[in-house]
């Protein structure tokens, strides 16, 4: 807990200098990031909303993921994650944006997508970035690195931009 307040608090710090906003899309984690970020004292000056779309049917509603991905690439796929961030950002306006959807168990796991598996994507303006991941543990676990996970991320994302305007 302690080690992802400090990441959110970071974020804040990055993002503040930047003048930026961020935005979450969330499915497994069920919120968790953007409880993360609003942790954070003062986070109402750069984090812009949270979307908790945890059924494909909210993910299309809220965030404009075509419907067929679903059937073509399952939700927990790039397409979707990448599909869940330009939403969020289109419909939040925020620069800086990060999507989750993962397998967190303790079912629904299969063999070609076992239990701890995670797709993430990271937005920062038009750079769009991915990564799949498959986390060790329990429901807990698998949810708490996937948080994490989404945190460096985007954390990376700013200090690239920081750099850049250097």
């Amino acid at each position: 807990m302690k080690e992802i307040t400090q990441l959110a608090a970071e974020l804040g710090r990055r993002l503040q200098v930047l003048n930026a906003h961020v935005t979450t899309a969330e499915s497994c984690t069920g919120g968790g990031i953007a409880e993360a970020i609003t942790r954070i004292p003062g986070s109402s000056a750069w984090f812009e909303a949270g979307y908790v779309t945890y059924s494909n049917r909210q993910k299309t509603l809220q965030l404009n993921v075509p419907a067929d991905l679903f059937n073509s690439v399952g939700a927990v796929s790039r397409e979707v994650v990448e599909a869940m961030v330009r939403g969020a950002q289109a419909r939040s306006h925020a620069h800086f944006a990060v999507a989750v959807s993962g397998i967190a168990g303790p079912d629904g796991g299969s063999a070609q997508k076992p239990v701890g598996t995670v797709w993430l994507a990271w937005g920062a303006g038009e750079t769009l970035t991915t990564e799949c991941r498959h986390f060790p543990g329990n429901r807990d676990e698998v949810r708490r690195q996937t948080v994490k996970a989404a945190l460096e991320g985007l954390l990376q994302h700013a200090a690239a931009e920081i750099a850049n305007q250097g």
